[in-house]
This record gives structure tokens, sequence and C-alpha cells, in this order.
């Protein structure tokens, strides 16, 4: 549903099949233009859509940048197919000295290509921070239901004696089309939450999002996208279905919001009451399109420099976020694009929510949670955050050096390959959260 074109890693348009032998072919030559540096040659076959995105000139250094952030590729794997929700696309997995890439190629049915991108290569997934012990915990499925969406998902409890009624945690994704586990890479965070916190005594809910399992079609008729069409929806009938179980103690169900979904957490706990409280990890405060915006420029730096193809995309995006600011007055223009291709309707919705206020109005237990190495959400929403709380004795705030946005532990400045790296949610996490549902001090 997302569009987003990032630097010189992705371009996502509308995707379509083709003939094999041809595409195989065309994506040969197109790896080919791509090492040479041939920019004229890729843009050249780009649909009309990716052509009004793209110039030439991204592609002539985007396999010198590679390189010099990677060093010098040593193998390149055989062509493969994979299939998401119908969509066809080619890869290739890149064998550079320090990092392995993935090339992805798509093509319309005319034969011209709509997607190039180039991604960290899948790896095995994780090891969990805690194994499933089906003697501690159990898990069955379930499906949240919201105007006609049934969205697949996982209940995990913990054991406990007959008729013993136990708290539950609602988790609320980030953004994009995420997994139940919300997969990123070999990573499961939501899957490691799920079984640590099952071993503090605590149910979890957690479930396929509405963009993962419905693609585009994810708005009910008479209705426009929007946070709550995207987010806040089903994870208030997914409060209502942990109210419902007979295993879950109702007035102690709590909602998790990580990223996009700690941004609306405040929203989904107005609207879901009585809620017993909300869990903030790494949310977003700031207004999504600067951040957005810092975003970008924070990964077009990475590699020292930043040349005049990405340049240029920068100062568009900017063009775009200017753009969005200017939404309800005389200034704003239709003829600009919109930042991720995302309708008009979802940023006016953005444009009038804020999130500090939303949560300065609650009374119940917030917990805000924040990686100090998160360069998506930054100690400045943490800063936020604790100003529009200020007042509400109920609530507190941690933050931990070592973990990014994703919950992952590690030195340095963080970047967004360490995603690809199998590192678990630390138990130390899942403490913090069960201490909080208990009533007790997150120190």
């Amino acid at each position: 549903m997302k569009k987003i074109l990032l630097l010189w890693l992705m371009v996502c348009t509308a995707w379509a099949g083709y003939a094999q032998d041809g595409e195989r072919n065309r994506a040969e030559r197109i790896y080919e233009h791509l090492m040479a540096g041939r920019g004229d040659s890729i843009y050249a076959v780009l649909n009309d859509e990716g052509r009004r995105q793209l110039s030439p000139a991204l592609f002539n250094d985007t396999w010198k940048q590679l390189e010099a952030q990677f060093g010098k590729l040593k193998s390149a794997g055989a062509w493969g197919e994979d299939e998401a929700q119908g969509v066809k696309l080619w890869h290739r997995d890149l064998m550079f000295e320090r990092y392995t890439l993935r090339l992805l190629l798509s093509f319309d049915a005319d034969g011209r290509m709509n997607t190039i991108r180039v991604v960290p290569a899948p790896v095995p997934v994780g090891t969990p921070a805690v194994a499933f012990d089906q003697t501690v915990m159990e898990e069955r499925d379930i499906v949240v239901e919201t105007d006609g969406y049934r969205l697949p998902g996982t209940l995990t409890l913990p054991r406990v004696e007959a008729g013993r009624k136990v708290p539950c945690v609602v988790l609320v994704h980030g953004s994009g089309p995420n997994d139940r586990d919300e997969t990123i890479g070999p990573n499961k965070p939501f899957r490691d939450l799920a079984w640590l916190l099952a071993r503090r005594g605590i149910g979890v809910i957690r479930y396929d999002k509405r963009t993962k399992v419905y693609g585009a079609d994810v708005v009910p008729k008479g209705k426009k996208l929007d946070m709550d069409v995207e987010t806040c929806d089903d994870a208030v009938a997914a409060v209502k279905l942990a109210a419902a179980l007979p295993e879950v103690a109702a007035d102690s169900i709590f909602v998790l919001g990580h990223s996009q979904g700690g941004m609306m957490a405040p929203r989904i706990a107005r609207r879901a009451e009585p809620v017993a409280g909300i869990v903030i990890v790494a949310g977003l405060a700031r207004r999504f399109e600067d951040a957005l915006l810092e975003q970008s420029e924070y990964i077009a730096t990475l590699s020292g420099t930043v040349n005049e193809a990405t340049r240029a995309q920068l100062d568009e995006l900017k063009r775009q976020v200017e753009n969005v600011k200017r939404l309800g007055t005389d200034a704003f223009s239709d003829s600009i694009p919109l930042p991720l291709g995302l309708p008009k309707e979802y940023w006016e919705f953005l444009r009038t929510y804020d999130a500090v206020k939303e949560v300065s109005a609650l009374t119940c237990p917030v917990l805000v949670l924040q990686g100090e190495r998160d360069y998506q959400v930054t100690m400045q929403d943490y800063g936020l955050w604790l100003m529009g709380l200020i007042s509400n004795r109920q609530a507190q705030l941690k933050s931990y050096p070592e973990l990014n946005h994703v919950l992952q532990e590690g030195k340095g400045k963080s970047t967004p390959f360490e995603y690809n790296e199998a590192r678990p949610v630390p138990a130390y996490v899942a403490d913090d959260i069960a201490g909080f549902i208990r009533r007790k001090d997150v120190r």
C-alpha cells in the first residue's frame, strides 16, 4: 500500500507479471546496466510512474555507492522468483565483501520495469529471546475482525491454575504491512515479547496487520484511508476481543504500540476505554512528515557523502513535506506529489493528530520506552512524551542506551542494515513491561 522512494534503495510502484524467459533476460540486462553505470539504459525501460519519480543520473553512481559502502562484489547468485500477494519479483543475491544484498526487479505486463530495489538479503530467522516452552505457556489461533476484515492472529497465554484470569497486552504494529510477529529480517520482536511476557504471567494478543492480509484493499466502503483504518480500528477490536476471553482479566488489558503503533496508542486507549494502561515503545511524538525527512537525510549521510542524484531526491522529498504542511490552506498544491505516495486524506488525518496532546489527556497509566540508538524515533520524541506526561502521576519513562528502533542491542551509530542481523529483544525490556503492568516502578 505504501510507496517510498528512499535514496537509491527503493522504488515501489504497481506490480504485474510477464513471460518468464523474457523477464529473466530483461532482468539480466538491467543488472548489467546497473554494474556499468548506464543510467540512461535503465531509465529507458522504466514505466511512466518510475520515470516521473526518477532520473537517469540516479542509476549512474548506484553501483559505485554500493561498493564504497559494502566493498567489492565477490559473487552474484542465480536469478530466482518470489511472489507476494500475487506479485512476481525477480531477485538476485549479491555478495559484497562486507555485506550481502538482494536486487529485486519487477515488470508490467507490457515489459516495462516498475520496481528496482536493493535491500538486505534475507537470512535465517534468528533465535528468539526465549524458547517457547509448552509447560509454561500455550498459544492458539484467533481472528481479529473489524468491518468485515478478518485478521489472523495468535493468543499467547501463561499456564496458570484453573480459573485464574491473567493480564493481557495487545501488540500494535509500526508502519508498513507487518505480520503478527512484526518480522524484520531474521528478527521477530513481537514474538519475542509475547513469549517473554507469557513467562512473566501475562497474556498477549498479536495479529497480522490489515495491510499485510489485504494489501491495497484495506478501506471499507464509505471510509477513507487514514490511521484509524490502517491501525486504530483493528487495535480497538483486538482490545474488545481480549476483554471477551475467559482467561483474561477484563480490567487488566493493556495496549502496547511500537513506532507508528506507539504514536497511535493514546488514541487507541481513548477509543477502547477502559484500558488499564498503554505502553509506548519507540513511539513517534513529532510530526510524521518531519521524521520522514530526517530519517532520509540520516540514511543519505551514512556513507559519508551525498551525491548529486541523492541530494536531488532529498530536495524533492523536502518539497513534498513542505507542501504537506500547507494542507488546508490556499498555498497547498495538488500538483506536488505527496510523500510515500499516500493519499491526501491520510496526510490530512496526520496534520490534525497531535500524539502528545492526546497522551496528556489520558488518566490511565502510561509507560514510554525508548532506545537511545534509534534514528527513526529519537530522544527528541522521548522528550516530547515526557513533557506531555508531566502531570500524569501514573506515567513512567525509560530509555535504553544500547537499543535501536526494533529493540536490538548494539554499539555506536545505528543503521538500517543491522535490522538484518539476528538480535532478539532483551529480557530486561519484558521485565520493565511486566513490572509496569503489575504497578511496580520501572528503574
